[in-house]
């Protein structure tokens, strides 16, 4: 088993485990839209929207890391096993999770997506869409 497999295994079982983070994971879609063709005469588009599903854990940054120009107050860091995404998140995707404080589902627009080294876990930087 190499280490990304072994990461995988422990954070899943830490992401179900009662005792862990199960409180914290949050189920989340995402979803981009594939731009089609315009037919000029009827003015309808062939464009298709793609959605995608997983489960990670939403935090808010740190005081001293929002900058005001990168990280924007409000920001939110979403933290997701790269085997429970059912796509690959990528800059300007919209991806929809719980509210912090609400718990109601909220839009957010994806800033910045990436791995950590053995490409285990995303780590996305979320903004209200």
């Amino acid at each position: 088993m190499g280490i990304r497999d072994e990461l995988q295994s422990e954070l899943a079982a830490a992401f179900d485990a009662d005792d862990e983070l199960a409180d914290a994971v949050k189920a989340f879609t995402g979803s981009y839209v594939i731009e089609g063709d315009i037919d000029p005469v009827t003015e309808e588009s062939t464009s298709e929207t793609i959605t995608y599903s997983g489960r990670g854990v939403l935090s808010r940054y740190k005081l001293n890391r929002i900058d005001g120009v990168n990280i924007l107050h409000g920001d939110l860091k979403l933290t997701a096993l790269v085997n429970e995404v059912t796509d690959k998140p990528k800059v300007d995707h919209i991806i929809t999770a719980p509210d912090l404080v609400t718990g109601g589902q909220q839009r957010y627009k994806v800033i910045t997506a990436g791995t950590d080294p053995a490409q285990a876990t995303y780590s996305i930087q979320l903004r209200r869409a």
